[in-house]
């Protein structure tokens, strides 16, 4: 039979032994001096994930919601162009865009310097982002709308040298498409300061043979689609000018409404080449001056070259205008007017080869602006 094995007590000294050796074999990683020592991991996770279950005060999760509402509403407003922003004037290239106003007022940009020195800029720019250039000197922005303020505060920086002048308040505006930017400025210089008839055609043409719009007769719809019917058909006639005499006008921008619809009525009948030739061969000193030459090339269009080598008296001709009859008028480009009277009033005929649509839509402008006069 097995001997049983008497237990003994372990003494104090055991105990402490065993328990220092207990000790240093489940020792953990040093917690952190908020922790209690010796707490399990699991505990310490859940300690964690209370805490940042917390529920904020009301007061904190109200401020919280403002910040994050007014972060969206900056955002938004960055994106939708709506910020005002200071940038360098020497980061703007004003030239990005071929611009409708074909010169400046110098008594325009006095009054201009004059106002923006004594009460800053009232109205900004507008600007849009250009490509990324691989120059270090290229200009960071193009200009959309506000030509004549950019030129103004430059010119007050070149003046003066102060620090106020080398920055310009501006809004950066969205890529938007060629077209659009175009339509934008032209609707601003309506509102701001009436264009001249051959600011329009002119603008109407340069933005065409940019590719902003498909041609001439596209450019004069969407640049001006809110004027009248009759006021698009006028920009088409200056937008002709533009295109045939542009680069032989001296004083362009002095031709009346009736000096240019007669012109580009020229123009239609296949007098480029004479008026050119006029034009080439005076000095015009003044608009008066530069019409009167072209209205001399006019005045000979209609009549047929003779042939010097042919001899005999000159046959006498028709005279080129006047009153055929009481109710018959001619009109030196050949038009006949005929007018009728009836019970209900009176009514005009028009016959010759010249008229087209848009000379009526002219004439019955003309007729319309008579007719309101006080």
């Amino acid at each position: 039979m097995a001997k049983r094995r008497k237990l003994v007590a372990p003494s104090s000294a055991d105990l402490s032994k065993l328990e220092e050796e207990f000790r240093r074999e489940t020792s953990v990683p040093e917690p952190a001096a908020s922790q209690v020592r010796g707490v399990a991991p699991i505990a310490k996770i859940a300690a964690e994930a209370a805490a940042v279950s917390q529920p904020a005060s009301t007061a904190d999760r109200a401020r919280q919601a403002q910040l994050e509402a007014s972060e969206a509403k900056l955002q938004e407003a960055e994106t939708d162009g709506r910020l005002l922003v200071d940038i360098p004037v020497g980061e703007i290239d004003a030239d990005a865009m071929v611009r409708d106003r074909a010169a400046l007022d110098a008594d325009d940009m006095l009054e201009l310097r004059l106002s923006i020195s004594a009460n800053g800029l009232r109205l900004p720019i507008e600007v849009y982002e250009l490509p990324a250039s691989d120059r270090a000197d290229a200009p960071r922005y193009g200009l959309l709308s506000g030509y004549r303020r950019l030129m103004a505060v430059r010119e007050l920086l070149g003046l003066t040298e102060e620090a106020q002048f080398k920055s310009i308040r501006a809004i950066i505006r969205p890529p938007a498409e060629t077209d659009a930017a175009f339509v934008a400025m032209v609707e601003e210089n309506e509102v701001r300061s009436e264009l001249s008839h051959f600011e329009r055609g002119r603008i109407a043409v340069i933005s065409a043979q940019q590719g902003a719009f498909l041609n001439v007769e596209d450019a004069v719809n969407k640049l001006f689609a809110t004027g009248s019917k009759a006021k698009r058909s006028k920009v088409r006639s200056f937008a002709l000018i533009f295109e045939e005499l542009g680069d032989m006008l001296e004083f362009p921008d002095a031709l009346s409404e009736k000096r240019g619809l007669k012109l580009a009525q020229a123009l239609r009948q296949g007098g480029e080449t004479r008026i050119r030739n006029g034009l080439a061969a005076a000095s015009s000193a003044t608009a008066d001056e530069e019409w009167a030459v072209i209205e001399g090339v006019i005045s000979t269009l209609d009549a047929p070259e003779r042939d010097p080598k042919r001899g005999g008296r000159p046959r006498s001709t028709t005279p080129v205008s006047g009153w055929r009859d009481a109710e018959t008028l001619v009109t030196s480009n050949g038009i006949t007017i005929r007018r009728q009277a009836d019970a209900d009033g009176y009514s005009l005929r028009f016959e010759g080869r010249q008229l087209d649509g848009e000379m009526m839509e002219n004439l019955l402008e003309e007729i319309r602006v008579f007719l309101e006069r006080p």
